[in-house]
């Protein structure tokens, strides 16, 4: 599915909202589309652009690669502006096999992206992925966030990935929610365990065993007012109709909010 088709599933199941990959933006436009034209397409399903997907390697250890990351990184935001959005999620791309890495190095390539960010007006959003060996732990994250030392530093989290990285959910009452602007939000079943499962195991929120209420609770209480953005990637969901699967995640989504502040 393009992003045509991607934003009107999302209007019609009831979103308010899309993160789009960059890959998405790339190959409308090479399509010969226009971003305003797409900027007010969105803008007239009733959607906002919450966050955008992009991998540029603003972390690398080489100092060559790590330029060329930031390059890119200011063609993404360039794309996310044009069609309205002011964040992107900064993900460790280049970093994911090392270990070792020095935070405060980290921490510094980080501050340089929300450098770049602040000329560009987009927020660049210091992702965590836990399959990664560098930033897979919420621990990880805070300290280069913080270190960074920028007012633009902020954090993007993820239920599947805190999980996966071996973090644990009490964590999350360290994260100030005036430094978090978008919450990836999905479940996991109990099997496989936490050091064989994947992306694809992702379910819809409450079909899991992820402690949602709690997190959410934790969300709420930290001050936590940005957007809940369901990501999946589970491969029998995209068996299924689009919208069915939308409209599934949504309600699901709603019902686990629902639940969590009843």
């Amino acid at each position: 599915m393009d992003i045509l088709g991607a934003i009107e599933v999302a209007a019609k199941a009831g979103y308010t909202g899309i993160e789009p990959w960059i890959g998405e933006l790339d190959t409308y436009v090479k399509g010969g589309g226009v971003l305003a034209d797409l900027r007010k397409r969105i803008a007239d399903a009733g959607l906002v652009v919450e966050s955008a997907i992009g991998f540029a390697a603003f972390l690398a250890e080489d100092d060559q690669e790590r330029q060329k990351g930031l390059e890119e990184a200011r063609r993404c935001m360039g794309l996310v502006r044009d069609i309205g959005g002011t964040r992107i999620a900064a993900p460790p791309v280049g970093v994911t096999d090392k270990i070792g890495l020095d935070p405060l190095k980290l921490s510094a390539r980080y501050r340089a992206l929300c450098e770049l960010g602040a000329q560009e007006g987009i927020l660049p959003q210091l992702e965590l992925w836990g399959f990664a060996k560098t930033l897979a732990r919420m621990g990880e994250v805070a300290f280069v966030g913080i270190e960074a030392a920028h007012p633009s530093a902020c954090f993007l989290l993820d239920v599947y990935h805190i999980f996966k990285g071996g973090s644990d959910f009490e964590g999350l009452a360290m994260f100030a929610g005036s430094r978090m602007h978008n919450f990836h939000v999905n479940d996991y079943p109990a099997n496989p365990p936490r050091e064989t499962i994947n992306d694809a195991a992702r379910v819809y929120p409450g079909d899991g065993i992820a402690p949602l209420t709690k997190i959410f609770r934790t969300l709420r209480d930290n001050g936590y007012r940005g957007a809940v953005s369901l990501e999946l990637f589970n491969r029998d969901y995209w068996k299924q109709d689009a919208l069915e699967v939308a409209k599934t995640g949504y309600d699901k989504t709603k019902a686990a909010l629902a639940k969590a502040f009843a």
